[in-house]
């Protein structure tokens, strides 16, 4: 079936502005086919299912749309945290800035590097894990990001990694225009960390994939920077293995449009997958969009998706949130909600959670709230002595914490409840 005429013109566009990186012959299969996905697809607009709570132009441009430069007098985020850093500066590795990519219980190599090798264990991940997620639904911008992305980092954890992995993405041209790609490899009975931080550039397309064998566990947390003009998009695919664990959260704070799509299968019994995201916006030039789906393919799996936004002046919210069970997924335990607190009357929440269930021994929910601080407890605070701007901060602060008690480590989930007072003070009446 053709494509629409104005998507097929945006999607030929922005396809001819690209060039695809060189590589082994397996790389450069796997890329083509993705790139085959996209022409297929189309890039996404506005009319698309998955899309009509968020204009996706900007994402699809044939050229990123300029963001100038934010400078802040916070420490860096992660700081206090014993971690191996990566940095990469708009898309490309700095390694001055970088700590040395040897650690025990883990190995770590670039893309750029693997790609170019005829046997890597990255083949039996690289595009496979994406493609998977293209059904049902399909993620045009991921398939963009597996033809086009040239670096990401590989992380093959053989036991338990010494120290958390923390990618830092630093933002210095107007005019940046970035894809990255990771992939990682939890082998069985290992686990890994892995931190992400930072703007990254004026327009940012990241992919993960992740492998997780029985036993094992990956972390991930993410705080997606305070640049006030920044778009991004990001895709989080992963496969769990039997008695495995996935966490995952993600703390984003201003920004023009961020999209964070994670897509999950459990594939072994006994596995536990958590996604969890805390969002804060100011203005109406601010559009968060969490899209997750999830889906359970073993017996007796958890999964929990806990996401809270906190919206002001304008600012938009979107959720979309779907847990599929499959008809042999029995005892499967499901959890979602999705809660905004609005602290004005322009700003909107925009959720679409779904259940789609074909097991009949499950314990599935899912809830979806929208509302105002609560005048009442509001009133107690300040009848308590507390100033009018530090109880809504208190307020505020207590309204997300659901979703920060998802992260495992104290430290980190700390380090992103201080992110989250500062941005709280800096917006006090």
């Amino acid at each position: 079936m053709a494509l629409p005429q104005l998507k097929q013109d945006a999607t030929d566009a922005r396809l001819a502005a690209l060039s695809m990186p060189l590589g082994a012959a397996w790389a450069v299969e796997a890329r083509g086919d993705a790139l085959a996905r996209v022409t297929k697809m189309g890039l996404p607009s506005r009319r698309d299912e998955y899309w009509k709570y968020t204009e996706p132009s900007s994402l699809v441009d044939e050229a990123a749309t300029e963001a100038a430069l934010f400078s802040s007098d916070e420490a860096p985020m992660f700081d206090q945290i014993d971690r191996l850093k990566i940095v990469f500066v708009d898309g490309v590795f700095d390694a001055d800035a970088s700590d040395d990519l040897a650690m025990d219980g883990v190995t770590i190599e670039r893309l750029s590097d693997v790609m170019a090798h005829d046997i890597h264990w990255v083949r039996d991940i690289y595009g496979v894990l994406e493609t998977k997620g293209q059904d049902p639904v399909e993620r045009p911008l991921a398939a963009l990001n597996t033809a086009f992305a040239d670096d990401g980092i590989v992380i093959h954890a053989t036991g338990q990694a010494a120290r958390p992995i923390s990618l830092i993405y630093l933002h210095r041209d107007t005019s940046s225009d970035v894809m990255l790609h990771h992939v990682v490899r939890v082998d069985e009975g290992a686990s890994v960390t892995v931190l992400e931080n930072g703007a990254a550039a004026a327009r940012f397309n990241s992919v993960t994939e992740v492998e997780i064998a029985d036993r094992s566990a990956f972390h991930h947390v993410r705080a997606q920077g305070r640049d006030h003009e920044r778009r991004a998009v990001t895709g989080l695919f992963a496969q769990l293995g039997t008695e495995s664990l996935f966490k995952s959260f993600t703390l984003t704070a201003n920004g023009v449009m961020t999209r964070n799509e994670c897509v999950l299968e459990l594939t072994g019994d006994d596995a536990q997958a958590h996604v969890a995201g805390a969002a804060v916006g100011d203005g109406g030039d601010f559009l968060h969009d969490d899209t997750v789906f999830i889906t359970h393919d073993a017996v007796n799996c958890e999964s929990r998706q806990v996401f809270k936004k906190v919206l002001r002046n304008g600012a938009t919210g979107v959720f979309q949130g779907k847990i599929l069970v499959k008809a042999d997924a029995q005892k499967t335990d499901g959890y979602q909600i999705s809660q905004s607190l609005l602290l004005d009357g322009d700003s909107q929440f925009l959720a679409k959670p779904e259940l789609e269930i074909y097991a009949d021994d499950v314990a599935c929910s899912h809830g979806s709230t929208s509302g105002a601080i609560d005048d009442d407890a509001l009133f107690y605070l300040q009848s308590r002595g507390v100033p009018v701007g530090q109880a809504q901060d208190l307020l505020t602060l207590a309204f997300l914490a659901e979703a920060l008690d998802e992260i495992e480590n104290e430290d980190l989930a700390d380090a992103l409840r201080d992110r989250l007072e500062n941005w709280l003070m800096r917006r006090r009446d």
